[in-house]
């Protein structure tokens, strides 16, 4: 009997291009591929539960027996941003895209927001978060302006200095933003973007971002379960993602490897239901900077940590490592790409080595996890629980 179920998101960790990566400027695309071409990329844990046996996976070395049960995911939403493809793995499918501004939003809605802050705004405009904070960082520390930037995702990000911009005033900045972002101006999500120096030269942000996404239009996966008493636990910015909605538990987290101290301390916990994490790393530090070596390394070292929290699972644990889109490090985009995510499901009570093949939509996996649970529901996709249950 399934107790508890732990979905581990590899934030960015695409699997090969979709169909329809050309309408997104995305063709050849693969995020596994280019860190296979990393002399760094050493993973044989997610090697030997199947990893590279994954339909279309063209790198890494198959095993003969692998230990869980896998397929890729079609993304069958429109877009290929974060909350759009949480939503889908928690069973929403978002039929249409969430705005997104290249030219830098509009004058009604920065007027409004300067009127509103207090603060006069610098680029407002598409920006690499690293270059921005260069470029603009050092006008903002003699101005308090505040450096608000987008891009090719559905965001309004603040960026602040925090000697100049207080965090509790950031944050309320971001509540601001995300109160006037409403109708056809509805981001995905607003982002503090705190950081600290004293140069453009020096400049460097902060763990103290913060996420404010929109409120899921309809029950995930996680309200299902809460509604039905289970628990719902979330690690990382999944609070963010889904707005605390149906989230009875959360912890943030630093980074990758704090976010497997606190996923492995879970294990520990008496809870009954579903933990939710997010390691955002691999997208936020290495995919969107199109470091393949920095990719590489941290696909080594949640490995690493993989493993451990593998051995310390009980016989009423379940696990599914997933991916919420691509950002392939290896092209020169920057941005994430439209990729299928892999889907790794292992426990004592799931068959080993079952190739689901490509599933229609991320959704399934929420669908599964609800048949799980036997919560009833109303979430888009289909449940592939019988084909691989004991």
């Amino acid at each position: 009997m399934i107790k508890r179920v732990f979905i581990i998101v590899m934030d960015s960790f695409g699997v090969g291009e979709l169909p329809d990566a050309k309408d997104f400027h995305d063709e050849g695309s693969s995020t596994v591929r280019s860190c296979c071409k990393s002399k760094f990329m050493v993973c044989p844990n997610l090697k030997n539960l199947g990893l590279f046996n994954i339909d279309g996976v063209d790198c890494g070395e198959k095993t003969a027996k692998p230990l869980a049960s896998y397929a890729r995911m079609n993304e069958m939403s429109k877009g290929k941003d974060t909350t759009i493809g949480h939503w889908e793995i928690g069973g929403i499918i978002s039929e249409k895209p969430m705005p997104t501004f290249p030219n830098g939003f509009p004058d009604e809605i920065i007027n409004k927001f300067e009127e509103l802050t207090g603060r006069k705004v610098l680029c407002n405009k598409p920006y690499s978060g690293t270059e921005v904070i260069k470029a603009f960082g050092e006008e903002h520390m003699k101005t308090g302006a505040l450096i608000v930037y987008t891009s090719a995702d559905s965001v309004f990000q603040i960026a602040a200095h925090e000697s100049v911009v207080p965090i509790a005033e950031l944050y309320e900045d971001c509540s601001v933003a995300r109160k006037l972002l409403i109708g056809k101006y509805a981001v995905g999500r607003v982002i503090a973007r705190p950081f600290i120096g004293d140069n453009k030269d020096n400049f460097t942000r902060t763990v103290n971002r913060h996420d404010f996404s929109l409120v899921p239009p309809k029950d995930t996966v996680l309200d299902v379960l809460k509604n039905n008493g289970y628990d719902t636990v979330a690690i990382g910015k999944i609070v963010d993602i889904f707005a605390n909605k149906g989230i009875s538990e959360f912890e943030r987290i630093t980074g990758n490897a704090d976010g497997m101290v606190k996923t492995l301390k879970c294990l520990y916990k008496q809870f009954n239901g579903l933990c939710f994490v997010n390691l955002v790393d691999f997208d936020m530090l290495y995919g969107h900077r199109n470091d393949v070596d920095g990719y590489a390394k941290a696909v080594a070292d949640f490995d690493m940590e993989l493993g451990e929290f593998i051995n310390r699972m009980g016989e009423e644990d379940t696990l599914i490592i997933t991916a919420d889109h691509g950002c392939d490090p290896g092209t020169p985009s920057t941005d994430h790409s439209r990729e299928y995510i892999p889907m790794l499901i292992y426990g004592s009570s799931i068959k080993q080595g079952v190739n689901l093949g490509t599933r229609k939509t991320f959704a399934d996996i929420g669908k599964t996890v609800a048949e799980i649970f036997g919560a009833p529901n109303n979430l888009d996709g289909e449940s592939f629980y019988n084909l691989i249950k004991i």
